[in-house]
């Protein structure tokens, strides 16, 4: 084995530790287990040794003479034998050996590569099974050319820690410091980033701190008690114990997983999913500790960019200093723009469409120029009950805006995306307005073409879980007019079928055809137009600068003052009556879209179903 090298390697407690001459030193956190026993897996051959007991619930054992890609698991009590909860990678799937990994292996090329300003920001996001015919790692790296000449500046992957079987969304991962291997290997995916760094683009990753998946976790067996708490319950079961006793461990857990994957695979910036489903009582939060880290680590050399999904609206953790840098997370997924476009483009009132049926077109505007639509109202959604706090001193880029995205699409009973859901004038005129608007976009998998292959909910359970899992899928839409009879729930699709699975994959023979050429002529336009006018004037632009009004309650006029005192305005109207007598905008239009018509030359008239954009300097 190759002496570990600091620059990209990420030291820490857990997981095997290789050392000079072959040596590796193995580490388990098992506070619930009276004994441990290393087993060494090598070619036909297994050799076990009793691991030291060591204070705070610690075993550790170190062996020499251990080959790269050694097998190994922990055989806990003499009674089960389980993977490493920090295993760098797998053999055979999440109830299989681990494989013992040396990061100096991988000989990496891009230590020019520092990352790139927030401002340049345009998100690409990917699941690595259903983008690319290989459905892996590499298949992705195939298609960097394209996403390069496309105009998007990042990407980000699902998650892709281990998860159970060969198929998932990733939010199921049980082992969270390991690729799943059915994507690739850690390698692979280390070439993937290396090779996106060497294009000018970012590589972002999801990952998942609010829970673990339903099959695999072993560390409910020898370190329950303390790994989790009953005090708090998710929709997952119960919490991670990030405030209890053994907290600090727990903590330490994640922290050091955000930091290896930045560290060790050089990711430019991760997603932290559903943190609303994180619960800390203590100071700090464990999201501040976490950002704290990554700003004292990896942080202090490259620019590593942390976002949020989180649904609680809470805009304490997206504040910035007195210079405009964020102090813990630089931008949250913005729910709320989604679906008051959603509203806007479908119609559709239910579930939490409800929240924004009433007046679409003053929730868009006030999520273009404040961020969240609901900044302490209360949610007709969530029984009445207030979400959210104020938001409109932070900046647009604290806000990531999208049309389509993984939980929009795949949530629904039968993942369509807004091309079967709406006219395509309409998701022109979206597109134009979110791409060129000051909040950095997010484009999901195949939008930019205008892809009609569903993305829906599919999982590869073993056999406990397969009807369950079948049977709450179609329960959870049961309270839905169109589903609610046995019929109409039968027809959702079952989530373990493969042929779910192959249903979402992308269709890339869609981006050939007439429609396909006319959404990607349309999004590689939009994203010129970005990189030209909007981001080189993004960089200090304040919040508390926008403003917006409604037109006859039809349609929308936004202004932005951006970071270099320009002015940028935007007039849309999604409806198919045309406004008279519009007061003009200042500045040069550079964009203009009026799919029934041209775009009149004078700037007094609103066409049914357009929008323009004017710039003045």
């Amino acid at each position: 084995m190759h002496t570990a090298s600091t620059r990209h390697l990420h030291t820490m407690p857990f997981g095997p530790l290789v050392l000079a001459d072959d040596n590796v030193l193995f580490r388990l956190w098992a506070p619930s287990a009276n004994s441990v026993n290393l087993c060494l897996e090598n070619q036909g051959t297994h050799a076990s040794y009793s691991m030291d007991t060591l204070p705070g619930g610690w075993f550790q054992k170190q062996i020499a003479c251990v080959k790269q890609n050694a097998l190994y698991r922990f055989h806990i009590d003499s009674n089960l034998l389980v993977p490493d909860p920090a295993s760098r990678a797998q053999f055979d799937d999440i109830h299989g050996p681990s494989i013992v990994i040396d990061p100096a292996d991988f000989p990496w090329h891009d230590d020019e590569w520092h990352g790139k300003p927030w401002e340049e920001t345009i998100i690409y996001e990917i699941h690595t099974g259903t983008f690319s015919p290989e459905g892996t790692f590499a298949g992705i790296t195939k298609q960097l050319h394209y996403l390069a000449e496309l105009g998007v500046t990042a990407i980000e992957l699902m998650p892709v820690a281990d998860f159970p079987g060969t198929r998932n969304w990733g939010y199921d991962g049980a082992l969270l410091f390991a690729p799943d291997r059915s994507y690739g290997s850690p390698n692979e995916l280390k070439q993937l980033v290396q090779a996106a760094h060497g294009m000018g683009i970012m590589v972002f990753l999801d990952v998942v701190y609010n829970h673990f998946g339903p099959e695999g976790n072993y560390l409910h067996v020898y370190a329950g008690k303390a790994f989790f708490t009953q005090k708090h319950q998710t929709p997952w079961g119960a919490a991670i114990n990030f405030s209890g006793r053994h907290s600090r461990t727990v903590r330490d857990f994640f922290i050091h997983n955000a930091l290896y994957w930045l560290e060790e695979y050089r990711f430019d910036g991760l997603r932290l999913d559903a943190v609303h489903a994180i619960f800390d009582e203590s100071e700090p939060h464990i999201l501040e500790e976490i950002a704290a880290s990554v700003r004292a680590g990896p942080g202090k050399t490259r620019q590593i960019h942390l976002m949020l999904e989180n649904d609680n609206n809470q805009s304490r953790y997206l504040c910035r200093d007195q210079n405009g840098v964020p102090n813990h997370y630089v931008s949250q997924w913005n729910d709320d723009l989604h679906h008051a476009c959603h509203v806007l483009l479908t119609g559709e009132k239910a579930g939490y469409y409800a929240d924004y049926a009433d007046e679409p077109l003053n929730h868009l505007g006030r999520c273009l120029t404040e961020g969240f639509a609901y900044q302490g109202e209360p949610s007709r959604y969530r029984h009445h009950v207030s979400r959210g706090e104020k938001s409109s001193h932070l900046p647009p880029q604290a806000f990531l805006s999208f049309l389509q995205n993984h939980d929009q699409v795949g949530n629904r009973a039968l993942g369509e995306r807004l091309t079967t859901l709406t006219a395509e004038p309409l998701l022109h005129i979206a597109a134009a307005l979110t791409l060129l608007a000051p909040s950095p976009p997010l484009l999901f998998m195949g939008e930019e073409f205008g892809a009609t292959t569903p993305f829906l909910f599919f999982c590869n359970f073993g056999e406990e879980l397969i009807a369950q899992v079948t049977e709450g899928r179609r329960q959870e839409f049961a309270e839905f007019p169109e589903f609610s009879d046995p019929e109409a729930q039968a027809a959702i699709p079952d989530p373990q079928a493969i042929d779910t699975y192959h249903r979402s994959c992308l269709n890339w023979l869609e981006k050939e055809c007439r429609k396909g050429h006319r959404f990607s002529t349309l999004y590689r336009k939009l994203l010129t137009l970005r990189h030209d006018n909007i981001v080189p004037r993004l960089a200090g632009t304040q919040g508390g600068k926008a403003s917006y009004q409604t037109i006859e309650g039809r349609a929308l006029r936004v202004a932005w003052i951006l970071g270099d005192g320009s002015l940028l305005q935007v007039v849309v109207n999604f409806t198919v009556k045309s406004i008279d007598n519009h007061p003009p905008l200042s500045g040069e239009r550079f964009y203009a879209d009026s799919w029934s018509a041209q775009y009149p030359v004078g700037q007094h008239v609103v066409p049914a179903q357009s929008i323009a954009w004017f710039l003045d300097k």
